[in-house]
């Protein structure tokens, strides 16, 4: 007999149908696992074993054969250790095969025959969803199953639980969706003191989804207006919170099936690898870039990170995604990310204090800088030199605006973007080019004028004038301008200066 169960095979944020076939043939005792299965699928025959002997089950004394079919994709994970336990409970007849056809099973087994929690609860379910199946997963993540829609979610606490549930004689209880994340923990803007120029840029960042730099000696305040902006950001919407949790989801990062809705802020150490930082690794993982998807990346001491793992951002920053390519896989994530790096303009970091420079200033800010390279700094919209504070700054009281007054007005300017580009496959306006940029941020007269002269001046790229333009757009929106303006292109030409060096 041939007892079969789906499961899902995780390729990225797409859930394929893998078919789970246990079949029981006369032979000697043996239990093989098929189906290019790694180690820790292959590992799943002593756990089930385990699991079955503590709810008083033992394996028949024949040939068990279990294959996951398709038998050319890659199975990854432990999520398949309930699906090949209850094929071999319905191979055995303890569970009915018709009642088995109904579900996607995902879950990994303890020893005791308790079932655990595993990583793309959620995509399965929304794999399950398409299929007009239910789902049988862990009754940790029942909570985040239940986000997928109106499905029938069975969240199993253990083995026993789920065969007494499937009998009829102890069903199990639906969950209900996870509580949705409400609320900013970070730190106010009131708490910056001085830094107004640095703060207005951090707006605009806000408000259009620029990529931001900002450079400066230690202790000016960088790090702390970084962590000021997912304050001011909107909440995400509720197709861009799907989004972002199956992302985390997929990562394990979703906690007690809890949807998210605030934008993620990811700041990871200097010392991260390329795996870590845009994805990877042995196991394809996402990277930072795309755990932080529709929020920020953080990246501080921008030039302590090994250059190529710099370089390596470059295309998502463009693109919104990143691709993993290996032999037997391709695999594309999500990395729509909102950039912000800071920086000292040297290693000393005292390059504009002759007082508190080192002895080999400025060719030390030179050596220091050129780890970034220009392609990388072409990406970025705003470029920030933020002073010193002085004691005169910090015995000032705390300013009248914070984080709710400043979130307010980048409010206003997203929802004059969701408006603009309703229909256009576009958020905001970092993410406008081509004809749809020419449309909505061209300017007058006077404008195109200052912004032809500063291009040739200041030798703008094509990539380095089309993000002035978006800047612009964001800079009038903010101002309540259906227009852009002369007025409006110089304040975005005056970000785009380059981190200096003197």
């Amino acid at each position: 007999m041939v007892a079969h169960v789906s499961t899902v095979a995780y390729l990225g944020l797409e859930a394929r149908a893998v078919e789970v076939q246990v079949q029981l043939a006369p032979g000697l005792p043996a239990f093989a696992v098929v189906g290019l299965a790694d180690k820790a699928v292959a590992e799943s025959r002593e756990r089930v074993r385990a699991a079955l002997t503590a709810i008083g089950l033992a394996l028949p004394p024949k040939r068990i054969t279990v294959n996951l079919s398709p038998a050319d994709l890659p199975k990854e994970g432990s999520h398949y250790d309930l699906p090949i336990a209850l094929g071999l409970l319905g191979a055995m007849g303890v569970i009915d095969a018709e009642t088995l056809a109904s579900y996607v099973v995902v879950g990994e087994l303890g020893l005791d025959g308790r079932v655990s929690g595993t990583p793309g609860v959620l995509l399965a379910a929304l794999h399950a969803s398409e299929r007009g199946l239910g789902l049988v997963c862990p009754a940790s993540q029942g909570p985040e199953a239940a986000w997928a829609g109106s499905i029938e979610v069975v969240g199993a606490p253990g083995l026993l639980a789920l065969l007494n549930h499937f009998k009829g004689t102890a069903p199990l209880p639906a969950p209900l969706p996870g509580a949705v994340e409400s609320g900013h923990d970070g730190p106010d803007l009131r708490q910056v003191k001085g830094q107004e120029t640095a703060k207005r840029a951090l707006e605009i960042a806000a408000a259009g989804g620029h990529n931001m730099i900002m450079a400066g000696p230690p202790g000016a305040g960088k790090s702390l207006m970084a962590a000021c902006l997912p304050g001011i950001l909107p909440d995400l919407t509720p197709s861009e919170a799907l989004e972002v949790s199956m992302v985390a989801s997929v990562a394990g990062l979703l906690q007690d099936g809890r949807l998210i809705r605030r934008r993620p802020y990811r700041a990871p150490h200097h010392s991260a690898s390329m795996a870590a930082l845009v994805g990877g690794g042995l196991k394809v993982r996402p990277g930072e870039v795309s755990l932080a998807h529709l929020g920020v990346l953080f990246l501080d001491e921008l030039p302590e990170f090994q250059r190529a793992v710099l370089d390596s951002l470059r295309q998502p920053l463009e693109t919104g995604k990143v691709s993993v390519a290996r032999a037997n896989a391709h695999v594309t994530f999500p990395a729509r990310v909102q950039l912000v790096a800071a920086m000292n303009p040297c290693r000393c970091g005292h390059l504009g204090d002759p007082a508190l420079a080192c002895a080999r200033a400025p060719r030390c800010a030179a050596d220091y800088q050129s780890k970034l390279s220009g392609p990388l700094l072409d990406r970025i919209d705003l470029h920030v030199e933020v002073g010193a504070v002085t004691a005169a700054d910090l015995v000032l009281p705390p300013p009248a605006e914070g984080s709710v007054q400043v979130a307010a007005r980048v409010a206003a300017a997203r929802d004059v973007q969701t408006a603009r580009y309703a229909g256009e496959g576009v958020r905001t306006n970092a993410e406008a080019d081509g004809a749809l940029l020419d449309r909505v941020a061209t300017p007058d007269e006077a404008g195109r004028q200052l912004l032809a002269k500063a291009a040739e001046a200041m030798r703008l790229s094509a990539r380095g004038y089309h993000r002035v333009l978006r800047v612009a757009r964001t800079i009038a929106d903010l101002g309540g301008h259906d227009g852009i303006s002369r007025v409006h292109v110089a304040e975005a030409l005056s970000y785009r200066r380059r981190t200096p060096t003197n």
